[in-house]
């Protein structure tokens, strides 16, 4: 994830230099929508020549797909930064990370998850779909539940259902403002541990099944 924009105009080492253009792009994309960027204005506002932008990223398409792709996945060092403790603990530090990464990035995340100006693109689609099946590999690891193969699927499936309540949820704060960022954080850690501490552990029981059939039995004739 992309914190801050290198200071322009200096010799910088390759990997320092692509991080400076990657960010000018992040923060780009992210005041206009996909048509009104180009890698000129991207190369100007990262201070280097527009031919270094393609050679890092290849076509403005390239560079774009790795900007939704930075600020839609979650990465590896999120979850080494996680607390040792208790799953209370992992789970208020794992929803206060999501949270201060999209105010922080607020306009850019927004604008990612919602590929504005580029809707229905398959290759925007691939990429939020390949962040979606990350994070819902690591935040079973953040819940200890990274080792559990008989329902690893099934438990994906939650995780990946949760994931968009905290996309939507993150929008009613930063988007259209009803929501404070106290009880986004009050509903997404509750909503976590619920699905956690009780949904899973009945829906491995097949409490989810038995509550299936009964909505689905046959009703009883009406006697006259």
């Amino acid at each position: 994830m992309i914190v801050e924009t290198a200071p322009r105009r200096r010799r910088l080492e390759p990997d320092a230099r692509r991080g400076q253009i990657l960010a000018c792009a992040v923060r780009l994309f992210g005041e206009r929508a996909y048509p009104d960027v180009s890698t000129t204005d991207i190369a100007r506002e990262a201070g280097v020549a527009r031919g270094l932008v393609n050679h890092y990223f290849g076509a403005k398409k390239d560079l774009y797909l790795e900007v939704v792709r930075v600020m839609v996945t979650i990465p590896e060092v999120a979850l080494e930064r996680l607390p040792k403790g208790d799953l209370r603990s992992r789970v208020d530090a794992s929803v206060s990370w999501f949270l201060d990464v999209v105010s922080r990035h607020g306009t850019s995340w927004l604008a990612a998850v919602t590929a504005r100006g580029m809707g229905g693109d398959a290759d925007v689609e691939r990429v939020l779909a390949e962040a979606e099946e990350v994070a819902a590999d690591r935040m079973l690891v953040a819940v200890g539940l990274a080792d559990e193969a008989e329902h690893r699927e099934e438990l994906r499936g939650m995780v990946r259902a949760y994931g968009g309540l905290a996309t939507s949820t993150a929008r009613e704060w930063l988007q259209r403002g009803a929501l404070t960022r106290d009880q986004v954080h009050l509903l997404l850690t509750t909503t976590l541990l619920a699905i956690v501490e009780q949904v899973i552990p009945a829906a491995i029981a097949g409490g989810g099944q038995a509550g299936a059939t009964e909505t689905t039995r046959p009703a009883r004739p009406m006697s006259s």
